[in-house]
């Protein structure tokens, strides 16, 4: 499987590199003369560095040598910032939407609601873009 994905050009680069690690490491290679050569010798080999062939190596011992789960990409859990916006901001969002634009105004802009998401509190600042996305992913139209 390996040598399949080295070598068939449809596969994410980081998957082909990580796959090419895990065979100049394999010590069961049967076309294999001699021994496996040292992490630098691997590194040079399959140009990155010897940290990289550290880190393979221990993900693949790590998971109990499952090799296609050393060679995916790990999903994380939970993204590294969480979101401003939430059900309960988009739902603050399209209720104000929903009110009569404030005097002087025929209907509510991005701009304006812009504004005066601003000038609440339990609302965090929000662009007039994230707006308009958060307005048109729930096939809100201002009128």
């Amino acid at each position: 499987m390996l040598r399949r994905l080295v070598r068939t050009g449809s596969h994410p680069a980081q998957q082909v590199r990580r796959a090419r690690i895990l065979l100049e490491l394999d010590e069961n290679d049967p076309d294999r003369r001699g021994p496996v050569a040292t992490q630098s010798q691997i590194a040079d080999r399959v140009g990155v560095a010897l940290d990289t062939i550290r880190k393979v190596a221990l993900v693949h011992a790590g998971l109990g040598q499952d090799v296609e789960a050393t060679i995916r990409r790990r999903r994380r859990e939970r993204p590294p910032v969480d979101p401003k916006v939430t059900g309960e901001v988009e739902a603050r969002i399209i209720a104000m939407a929903c009110t009569d634009p404030p005097d002087g105004y025929d209907r509510w802009s991005l701009r304006l609601l812009e504004k005066h998401v601003g000038l609440a509190d339990d609302i965090p600042d929000l662009d007039h873009s994230t707006i308009g996305r958060v307005l048109k992913k729930r096939h809100f139209v201002l009128i």
